[in-house]
């Protein structure tokens, strides 16, 4: 089984395979991509809407390559439905994913985020997916995508102080990671709940999704094409790298 991870910015090295290697088995490997156009990270409407065209292009690439499943590497879920639409493989938002699981694995939940530009997004993606009457809060720690990685132990420090306050002061019974660039961070965050002795599950989403998508895929489903029904053949200018099937 190969499931693809599509990163949907433009800023090389912030995704690599590397982050991803622990992922792959004997019977499972993870590929990884960016797209070709559009934002160096992700933190507003904007910056998704730029995103989507790539994210299409490289869906539809991953499956004409043999790809499995495909994850879209942000938790915006950036072109999540549009990229259902133009394939027939299960492609799986960390976000969705997320949030599900966090609703199933806690009485009420909080999402610990970058920064409060996101904050409407999320609240916003629960909504939609149902699962805003469990989401008691989004907290942002206020260091943008790009900084991630300037500063690890701040990074894990303002992290748990922000899932703790999430605990304590919101009510959180699960806590999810609200950047797929907190990437290995659940580890520090439990570890700083459990000195609390705040026993609860920390959702990191990209591993959580990829074990999701890989069930899937075992199960033999896929998404409904009575809800992401294939775009109907029409001129599209501007977009020489977006083919569906049929065209």
């Amino acid at each position: 089984m190969r499931i693809h991870l599509i990163t949907p910015i433009v800023t090389e090295g912030i995704r690599t395979l590397d982050d991803i290697a622990a992922f792959n088995s004997a019977d499972l490997s993870i590929t990884q991509s960016l797209i070709a156009t559009g934002p160096a990270s992700i933190e507003s409407e904007f910056d998704e809407a730029m995103s989507v065209p790539g994210i299409v292009a490289e869906a539809i690439a991953a499956e004409r390559s043999g790809a499995d499943a495909i994850i879209i590497d942000c938790m915006g879920d950036p072109g999540l439905n549009a990229a259902r639409e133009v394939v027939s493989i299960p492609v799986l938002g960390p976000s969705e994913t997320s949030m599900h699981l966090a609703a199933m694995l806690g009485h009420k939940y909080s999402v610990v985020t970058v920064l409060d530009s996101v904050i409407p997004m999320i609240e916003n993606l629960a909504k939609i997916y149902g699962t805003s009457e469990k989401l008691v809060s989004v907290r942002a720690i206020d260091i943008p995508v790009l900084e991630l990685e300037a500063a690890p132990e701040r990074l894990i420090a303002e992290l748990a102080t922000a899932s703790v306050a999430a605990v304590e002061e919101d009510g959180a019974h699960a806590i999810v990671l609200g950047c797929t660039g907190f990437l290995g961070c659940a580890e520090g965050i439990t570890a700083a709940l459990e000195s609390k002795n705040y026993n609860l599950p920390v959702i990191d989403p990209i591993p959580s999704t990829a074990c999701v998508a890989a069930g899937i895929v075992r199960a033999g489903l896929t998404h409904s094409k009575r809800t992401y029904a294939q775009p109907r053949s029409k001129d599209l200018k501007g977009y020489p790298s977006i083919k569906i099937q049929g065209e």
